[in-house]
């Protein structure tokens, strides 16, 4: 059968979504310099696929920039096209970085850091997902057997599908395996550099659903599918490296190995924690999974090897001094897949730079159930709730001047339209139904 081949120009947008153009092939060189033509009023398609409103309306062109960098090519080896995308930054008609893309606020907030102490960003995304219920052959479903042998072998092939086309896209495969919650999976690629780290996470999770999709299966990211249950989260590690790749996160002379450097920026993003959930949080169910005993994120407190704090130090296994520098890192667990992660990462640094900018001090470390403590006593340890639904994490993040000027006024109130338009269309929905919702679109 006669083709032209297809090239899709992608930007993973305000609902965590990879959205865009295809082009045809031969057009490359082209497209690489001049672009692709696209909508402002696109960056305002919910989840659900409303359009929020904004000023842009029919009115208006930004170009989708493919980046080098961002070239996924994948074949599958089973008789259909490959997979080929690039990911992709929005710039306005004059060329400049529009106020509105994703990686563009990102490589600002990475360059903040840098600005600020001469540090660059080493990290990666741990990513978590569930087989949508009747997808796939009845013999390939798992019984619920946490984190077991039986359930891994039964995907096994979807593992070995999905860190293969990780490899094609030149991310280094880390780990898969079944985690706690029916039908869930968890796999990891190895840190990257700066805005690496973003790219990374999109082009991993786009091509899980697409190693789904080419074994007649399909996933969801949801951040909850069953209130009963555990939830998906993605978790954010972060470390720190000199120009010259030395690390700079690690003092073993220091509570939790906290240098002065990562100490402040944990403290940054403690202490602005409840103003970016609705960056790395963004969905209503984000919240029901946002509880304690989840072994998720309830407080705004750093923890070693603890599950449920919002910053984990997490743990070394190492050879020697410099092993433990090398492995030291930071990880972030508030957030989920119904972000983008080049917007939760940017939310995340920028807390962090702040941190740093305002000379805060490490933060103490949790070692209990602070569910178990009072509000007097969480308050006199400089412990808080975080916000326990979008719309308390909304009113916090309007509420912050400061948190809205790392990103800037015109982004932050066209994600605020964006986020009220979907919750307008979970209205009168139950729990369960909103569940249902976001299971089915993400």
């Amino acid at each position: 059968m006669i083709r032209t081949p297809l090239i899709h120009a992608a930007v993973s947008d305000m609902s965590g979504k990879a959205r865009g153009k295809a082009f045809p092939a031969e057009d490359l060189e082209l497209r690489l310099r001049r672009g692709v033509g696209w909508a402002p009023a696109c960056a305002q398609i919910t989840c659900f696929d409303v359009i929020a409103p904004s000023r842009y309306g029919a009115i208006g062109e930004v170009l989708l920039m493919p980046q080098a960098e961002g070239e996924v090519l994948v074949d599958f080896e089973d008789g259909t096209p490959p997979e080929h995308f690039f990911l992709c930054d929005i710039h306005t008609q004059e060329g400049k970085p529009w106020g509105c893309c994703l990686r563009s606020l990102l490589k600002g907030a990475l360059e903040r850091l840098h600005g600020l102490c001469g540090a660059r960003l080493y990290g990666a995304f741990e990513h978590e997902f569930q087989i949508k219920a009747g997808s796939g052959s009845a013999a390939a479903k798992t019984r619920h057997e946490s984190y077991g042998l039986q359930g891994f072998s039964r995907r096994r092939a979807l593992g070995e599908v999905l860190l293969a086309a990780c490899g094609a896209a030149g991310l280094e495969a880390d780990s898969f395996m079944q985690e706690y919650g029916a039908e869930q999976y968890e796999f990891t690629v190895k840190p990257k550099y700066g805005v690496a780290v973003g790219d990374a996470a999109v082009t991993a999770r786009e091509l899980a659903r697409l190693a789904a999709f080419h074994l007649g299966e399909e996933v969801t990211f949801t951040p909850i599918q069953d209130v009963a249950s555990v939830g998906n989260g993605v978790h954010i590690h972060m470390s720190f490296r000199d120009e010259k790749d030395a690390p700079l996160g690690y003092d073993a002379g220091k509570p939790g190995g906290l240098s002065e450097l990562s100490g402040a920026f944990a403290a940054g993003v403690l202490k602005y924690l409840d103003s970016i959930l609705a960056f790395t949080a963004p969905s209503a169910v984000s919240y029901q999974r946002l509880t304690p005993h989840r072994w998720s994120v309830a407080y705004n407190n750093l923890g070693f090897e603890d599950r449920e704090a919002a910053l984990r130090i997490a743990p070394l296994v190492p050879q020697s001094p410099e092993a433990a520098a090398r492995q030291f890192n930071l990880e972030y667990r508030a957030a989920d897949a119904a972000a983008s992660p080049y917007l939760a990462l940017a939310a995340v640094v920028h807390a962090g730079a702040q941190g740093i900018e305002e000379g805060l001090a490490a933060p103490s470390i949790s070692r209990e159930d602070l569910s178990l403590l009072s509000e007097e006593e969480l308050a006199r340890r400089g412990y808080r709730r975080n916000p326990q639904s979008l719309e308390e994490a909304l009113e916090r993040m309007n509420g912050n001047a400061l948190v809205r000027s790392w990103l800037g006024e015109e982004f932050v109130s066209m994600y605020a339209a964006h986020k009220q338009t979907e919750l307008a269309q979970l209205e009168g929905k139950s729990v369960e139904e909103q569940c249902a919702a976001y299971a089915a679109t993400y």
